[in-house]
């Protein structure tokens, strides 16, 4: 803890500022969400298929359109898209508290999932250009902490709301993003964007995502890290239904233990990692190291079956590696993505990276999915395990090819 204070008063004022509104921001929707589908099935008696339209409505409005935010943010300036997606999922929350009908919750979803698209993209941007080339590492690194504290600690403030009713969870995310909102009007400076030219702006756009679109290092890059997406992701999706196969009814509480197990590992872990790797190794080099991590903690689960004791140890060793993996590569991979932008545009940039990544959480967790369906207990652990290999393998031949060096962004004519 005194050498995250350390670190964080190390920078100035509005990237101090962003890295507690990240605290906030998964603070406030991570007390909603975990609660989100027992509520719309069990609160409000929808039919399975409605809870997954309004939970995947949310997730496709948000992936879909970080390339959206991110253009806006280039465009016209991160604070105001920061302002915009607070103030928008401010009004998406207050909407799923008083929401009875699907139609609204639809709605409500969709407002949810397109606040984060522009906000998460412009403050990633912001934090880079704050914190400059020299320090972006560092600043993402304590930036990630922040993050994973509000992982950590919303579900325990949502489940305490909870003894009043959903509504109440709601109402108090909802008035943590109106605040934030407010906050962030008056003590974070604005950026202006980059002059524009004259041309109208659905050229200037079109002209803007070509730019990406050409940035083959780029893309490249996108490419080999989306598996860690799906990685990381596998916390919500892997490792609860194994531990459904080995605790039946005491899945909850295994599953609990796992998210704060992983979160616990990300805090103590992500400053010493980073100070490590960056005394020892390259950034390219600490992103393979990290996804090779993160393949390596699907290994203790390859074996068929485990005691009650075994199964536990098995399923906290697996997360804490997938954290631990995650934490080290983070801050470097954030930097790789602004330099391999050229400093232009990064904010688009990071907008197109993260809608690659939702759609590689989608596509991977069906397969996972149909892994799980063959009835062959290794053979998912034994994929997942290669993915992180095959990424690690991807990301050290793109850094000798000299993929991973920064160069001009070619402009298309």
């Amino acid at each position: 803890m005194r050498r995250l204070r350390a670190q964080t008063a190390s920078f100035d004022r509005p990237a101090r500022l962003l890295m507690v509104n990240q605290f906030a921001i998964n603070l406030g929707f991570y007390m909603l969400m975990p609660y989100l589908a027992d509520h719309l099935a069990h609160g409000l008696g929808l039919a399975a298929w409605a809870v997954g339209l309004v939970l995947g409505v949310r997730n496709l409005s948000q992936q879909g359109m970080f390339l959206v935010g991110g253009t806006l943010a280039d465009r016209y300036g991160c604070k105001p898209m920061i302002l915009a997606g607070c103030a928008l999922r401010t009004v998406a929350f207050g909407l799923l508290a008083i929401a009875g009908s699907l139609p609204v919750l639809i709605v409500a979803s969709a407002l949810t999932g397109l606040a984060g698209a522009l906000f998460n993209p412009a403050v990633r941007a912001y934090l880079a250009a704050e914190a400059g080339e020299e320090r972006r590492v560092e600043a993402f690194a304590a930036f990630n902490v922040f993050y994973q504290a509000g992982i950590l600690v919303g579900p325990l403030v949502g489940l305490a709301l909870l003894a009043w009713d959903f509504s109440a969870v709601c109402a108090v995310a909802g008035l943590i993003f109106g605040a934030l909102a407010v906050l962030q009007a008056r003590a974070l400076p604005a950026r202006p964007p980059v002059a524009r030219g004259t041309e109208p702006a659905w050229r200037a756009v079109a002209a803007d995502w070509r730019t990406v679109a050409s940035n083959r290092p780029f893309l490249l890059f996108a490419a080999a890290m989306s598996g860690s997406y799906l990685l990381a992701f596998q916390v919500y999706l892997a490792l609860p239904l194994k531990a459904r196969e080995l605790f039946g009814e005491q899945t909850g509480l295994v599953t609990g233990v796992i998210f704060s197990v992983s979160a616990a590992a990300a805090l103590s872990g992500q400053l010493r990692l980073t100070a490590w790797a960056k005394r020892q190794l390259s950034g390219p080099q600490a992103i393979a190291y990290g996804l090779a991590v993160m393949g390596a903690a699907f290994l203790p689960l390859l074996p068929d079956s485990y005691g009650a004791v075994a199964g536990v140890g098995a399923l906290t060793l697996s997360a804490a590696l997938l954290a631990w993996g995650g934490a080290l590569l983070y801050p470097f991979e954030m930097d790789t993505v602004v330099r391999l932008s050229g400093d232009r545009l990064v904010a688009t940039h990071y907008g197109a990276y993260n809608t690659a990544s939702g759609v590689a959480i989608s596509l991977g967790n069906l397969a996972v999915g149909a892994l799980f369906d063959t009835g062959v207990r290794w053979l998912p652990w034994a994929v997942l395990a290669v993915t992180g290999f095959v990424c690690a393998g991807l990301v050290v031949r793109l850094h000798r090819a000299g993929h991973l060096t920064p160069r001009p962004v070619p402009v298309p004519g």
